[in-house]
This record gives C-alpha cells, sequence and structure tokens, in this order.
C-alpha cells in the first residue's frame, strides 16, 4: 500500500461514528470509502465494475460498507467503467399481444440467469418508432438489444436501424432480432410458412374444402409468410384458389373481429374454416361469430397461429401452431455473445388440432387429388 493509502486510511474517520442518518442525507461514494477506509478511488473501482486490481480485502470491505449505508451504485457512473449497464432492452411491437409477453417471460429467465435486468420498449408496429427507440436506448448503454416482432417493409426506416445498431455493435454492444432473417444480425426466426403449411395440410385432411384466410397487411412480413405458406397448403391438398378468400385486416383481435364480421356481411357463401395468421384475431374472429350466433366449432371451424396461453382457455380450445416462445426469448439471450456476426437460429412449430377444429361433416366426401 501506498504511504498516500496509508495516510488516507489512517485519517478517514468511519461514516458510522459521524452521526449522519443515511434516510436523511444521501449516501455517496465519498461516504462508502471513508466507512470502509479505503481511497475514493479503490471504492469506485471495487462497486462500478472496475475491481479488477483491487485487494480482495479491500474489495470485501467496500461492499460491506456500502451494504451497511444502504448506497446504490449511480448507473451512469457503472456505464462508463464497464462500457454498458447490466441490462437487456428488448423492444417488442405491441405490449397487449400475449406473444410478445412470452417471448418477454423467455428474456427475462435467462437474463435472470445472467446477472441482467430487462427493460421493455414498445414500437407499436412502427419502423419509424422502433428505430428512434434503439436510438434512444443507445444513450443508456444497455448490454444487449433484443427487437421482438415482424419485420415491415419500409426500405428506408430499415436502412437507418441497420446504420444505426452497427454503431452500436462498434461500441461493443450486443443486438439479436426476433423476427424474420435478413438483417446482418444474430436473429432467432419462427418457420412461419411451414407452419402454416402444415396447418393447411392437416385441416385438408380432416375434411375442410373452403377457406377464408384473415390476415395482416402484406407489408407485415410474419402475416405475408403465413398467409402463403397456408395456401401453398391448400393447394398442395387440391383445394383450388376460388376455394379460399383472403380478407385484409388490422394484426390485432379487434381486425379478427372486423374482418370476422365482413365474411358474415358478405356471406359466409359455404366457407367452413377460417384460419387467422395469429390466435389474437382468431380469437376476435371467435368472438364475432358469436355475436353473430354462430358457434365456433360446430358452425364454422376456427384455427390460428402461435399457440398463446388463452388458446387452450377458450372454448371451444383453438387449434393453432404451436411456437415454443419462451424458449425463442431464451435463444435469444444465448445467441446474443455468439462471435459469428449474424447467425441464425431457426425455432420449429408444432400443429395442434383441438376441438375448434373438429372433423368436418363432409369428411365423408372423397378428398380432392393432391396437386403435383
Amino acid at each position: 500500500m501506498s504511504v498516500r493509502d496509508n495516510r488516507f486510511e489512517s485519517d478517514a474517520t468511519p461514516l458510522r461514528n459521524r452521526a449522519i442518518d443515511p434516510e436523511s442525507s444521501s449516501v455517496t461514494l465519498q461516504d462508502v470509502a471513508a466507512e470502509a477506509r479505503v481511497s475514493l478511488a479503490t471504492a469506485s473501482r471495487a462497486l462500478n465494475g472496475g475491481s479488477r486490481g483491487v485487494r480482495s480485502e479491500n474489495l470485501a470491505r467496500v461492499r460491506a460498507a456500502a451494504a451497511r449505508l444502504g448506497y446504490v451504485p449511480n448507473a451512469s457512473a457503472q456505464a462508463t467503467a464497464k462500457g454498458s449497464t447490466q441490462t437487456v432492452a428488448l423492444v417488442v411491437s405491441d405490449v397487449a399481444d400475449p406473444y410478445y409477453s412470452a417471448i418477454a417471460a423467455g428474456i427475462t429467465d435467462a437474463a435472470d440467469a445472467n446477472g441482467l435486468v430487462v427493460t421493455m420498449a414498445v414500437a407499436d408496429r412502427s419502423p419509424r418508432r422502433e428505430l428512434e427507440l434503439v436510438r434512444g436506448l443507445r444513450g443508456h448503454r444497455p448490454q444487449i438489444i433484443v427487437l421482438a416482432g415482424s419485420r415491415i417493409d419500409d426500405v428506408e426506416t430499415e436502412r437507418e436501424l441497420v446504420d444505426e445498431l452497427t454503431q452500436y455493435r462498434a461500441t461493443g454492444g450486443r443486438v439479436v432480432l426476433i423476427s424474420q432473417p435478413g438483417l446482418p444480425f444474430p436473429t432467432v426466426t419462427v418457420d412461419n410458412a411451414h407452419g402454416a403449411e402444415t396447418l393447411a395440410r392437416a385441416m385438408a385432411g380432416a375434411g375442410y374444402r373452403r377457406y377464408a384466410i384473415i390476415c395482416g397487411p402484406d407489408r407485415i412480413k410474419t402475416s405475408l409468410d403465413r398467409r402463403e405458406g397456408f395456401a401453398v397448403g391448400l393447394r398442395a391438398s387440391g383445394i383450388k384458389k376460388e376455394d379460399h378468400v383472403v380478407v385484409h385486416t388490422q394484426f390485432t383481435r379487434s381486425g379478427g373481429y372486423d374482418a370476422a364480421r365482413e365474411l358474415i356481411e358478405r356471406g359466409l357463401d359455404g366457407i367452413d374454416l377460417i384460419f387467422a395468421v395469429n390466435d389474437t384475431m382468431a380469437i376476435g374472429a371467435m368472438t364475432a361469430l358469436r355475436d353473430a350466433g354462430l358457434e365456433p366449432g360446430r358452425d364454422i371451424a376456427v384455427a390460428g397461429f402461435d399457440d398463446i396461453g388463452p388458446a387452450i382457455d377458450i372454448v371451444p380450445a383453438l387449434t393453432t401452431v404451436a411456437v415454443p416462445l419462451g424458449a425463442a426469448g431464451a435463444a435469444a439471450v444465448g445467441l446474443a455473445p455468439s462471435d459469428d456476426e449474424a447467425p441464425l437460429l431457426r425455432i420449429p412449430t408444432t400443429v395442434h388440432v383441438r376441438e375448434s377444429t373438429p372433423r368436418a361433416q363432409t369428411s365423408d366426401r372423397a378428398a380432392p387429388e393432391p396437386s403435383t
């Protein structure tokens, strides 16, 4: 120990002997240093992430002093010392959608296991808002930024977003997407098209012949992938294009409700199954059917995609394509430290057939020949 350090430790008066009430006076790092009888620089290194080079006995004394005094380290000081805060910044498209709640739960579990705290911001499915949030988050120096949600067709804003995230990564930050592949960052992606195709084949095999597809705007890539995948499955099962109709609406529960009302008002015209490209839309459609005096699962079948929690709790339970959303969230945190600049992790899907799609009354008819 230097002469200066010896002089500091002999001159320092412990805070507990100074009759200062921590509740009536803000405890500072200087107070902790005095309490632990170390220099201010040593206390700073011990508590703000630069403990390398601090002797173990001094480290223990500083941490014990901080605990006695109720000292809370300054997050900005820690970020400066470490280059980042101990946070994962999660940006989601819609806070009300259970899809994102399940993803957030998986991210939170994985973050906890790594000593990180999750903060969340909502982009409201706006590429411009997402970009603004990322710009703001960079100033808070999170360790990881996770963007969860469908990519939306907006070339100019996407280019700005890539530039912003690239600059953030150049300063040591980590970026992960839970979305479609395409951006130059690690990505956890759901096999949307294949899941929808598999569902269509299963429904055709159950005897359904005429379909309505309720989907969001095609600029939302998740909606487009699922709509097109379902159409591919229908064609492969011998269902002609004229035997299904498409209704575009908002990518929300109320959008599903409005689309089903539109179908009812124009006349269902023999439609025996409605496929909504996410479960919240499917649940909205089921409510619209009931409001019109129709019983989902009896008068008309309904299927969705995602297998959110309410899918199995509603009556009838919803046939859907299950996505392990919690696992996707946890995988995103695990993918963040990858040395590969843009690894891609595909999350498989599974069709769960439930009471909302019993075998169709037409199932005794000969099934059409699959197309080649």
